[in-house]
């Protein structure tokens, strides 16, 4: 069974985390990565010994490499494509009819509002996804909630697998950071950790609407991450007079060693996949808040585990990072912590999504 792997080559968030650890599992005989530009994709498949085909797109709309593309399928003769997101999507679809090999794509978030900010561009490039769609052999989504949207899109619910994401495990939290040191963070404060794109999408604005209406003060939120919102989001914590509760770190390489220096991670997402940074903040035996995207109750199925707040609501996000707060000073978070870390280790494991995508890859070359 030889696949390969195709992506637009920018991504750099949960998307490339599931992209690459699934790859790593794969024999490196069985699998290849094609990218459509030189980026953050392509950078760390190399890094582990991955084989990847960088297609030299100029931009986004640069047609051109169809060619390219179809030549290298068919040259290696590969039995399966593999695509992650929607620019591999449309183009697969294009050249479809000119390959051998089976199609085979993982659909990581909700298609209805992956444009949702670009307004008449954003419909036009929903229409085109979909419409790649109705030519895929095996779309796998990423939880039960994004099936239900795609088959009430008319799409086939047979040729609808659900897998849900998955990441290695290790019994042993990461190295905490020193936050007092590296970033001044004071001693008896109340750490939350946001790991997310400064992007709409991600509900930041949320989350500072909640901070104003939190009784308690000596709170700090650690954003990690960055984004086109960067500056507005700058901007709307001094408006709303949260600077002392936010501290914006931007990109960082050593995501694990901060969550693990926190007491908790959050996630304010009007809308995900299933969620890797929540698996993320489980590995390092951490509880968390999270608003009601996917399927987040798989991972938090009662209030033991951690808390899950209605989308774009403050006023409970405000009221459940209170909870955590008075949780934290009893001394009651690490035991959540652990329990969600056991129910994450034994749910979302890196092994299971392999295994899982290896069968629907036997499924699909069977039809």
């Amino acid at each position: 069974m030889k696949v390969l792997h195709i992506n637009a080559g920018t991504e750099d968030g949960g998307g490339k985390t599931h992209i690459i650890s699934l790859l790593a599992e794969f024999p490196k005989s069985e699998v290849a990565l094609a990218v459509f530009e030189e980026g953050p994709v392509a950078v760390e498949a190399r890094s582990l010994g991955i084989n990847v085909h960088v297609l030299g797109q100029k931009n986004r709309y640069d047609l051109s490499i169809l060619s390219r593309l179809k030549s290298l399928i068919n040259k290696h003769s590969y039995d399966i494509v593999h695509t992650h997101g929607p620019r591999a999507n449309l183009f697969m679809a294009l050249i479809k009819k000119r390959i051998n090999a089976k199609w085979v794509s993982t659909i990581h978030s909700n298609p209805e509002l992956d444009f949702e900010t670009k307004s008449l561009r954003g419909n036009v490039f929903t229409k085109l996804n979909f419409f790649s769609f109705k030519k895929i052999d095996l779309i796998l989504a990423v939880t039960e909630k994004l099936k239900t949207v795609l088959t009430n899109k008319g799409l086939i619910p047979d040729n609808i697998e659900v897998i849900y994401n998955g990441i290695h495990f290790t019994e042993v939290p990461s190295d905490p950071v020193d936050l007092t040191e590296k970033y001044g963070v004071p001693d008896n404060h109340f750490i939350i950790v946001h790991v997310a794109r400064l992007h709409p999408i991600k509900g930041h604005e949320v989350l500072f609407d909640s901070l104003q209406k939190v009784k308690y003060k000596n709170i700090k939120v650690l954003l990690v991450g960055d984004g086109p919102l960067a500056r507005d989001l700058q901007n709307l914590a001094k408006t709303l007079n949260i600077t002392d509760n936010v501290l914006f770190l931007g990109y960082q390489k050593n995501v694990n060693k901060i969550i693990s220096a926190s007491n908790i991670g959050i996630l304010t997402s009007h809308s995900e996949g299933f969620p890797i940074v929540l698996l993320e903040v489980a590995n390092q035996h951490k509880t968390c808040i999270t608003t009601n995207v996917s399927d987040v109750e798989k991972l938090i199925p009662d209030s033991t585990f951690g808390w899950i707040v209605p989308v774009r609501d403050s006023d409970a996000l405000s009221k459940a990072i209170e909870e955590a707060y008075e949780t934290w000073e009893k001394g009651g978070l690490p035991s959540m912590g652990e329990r969600l870390f056991n129910n994450a280790k034994e749910r979302f494991s890196l092994d299971k999504l392999y295994n899982d995508v290896r069968n629907s890859y036997r499924r699909v070359l069977s039809k």
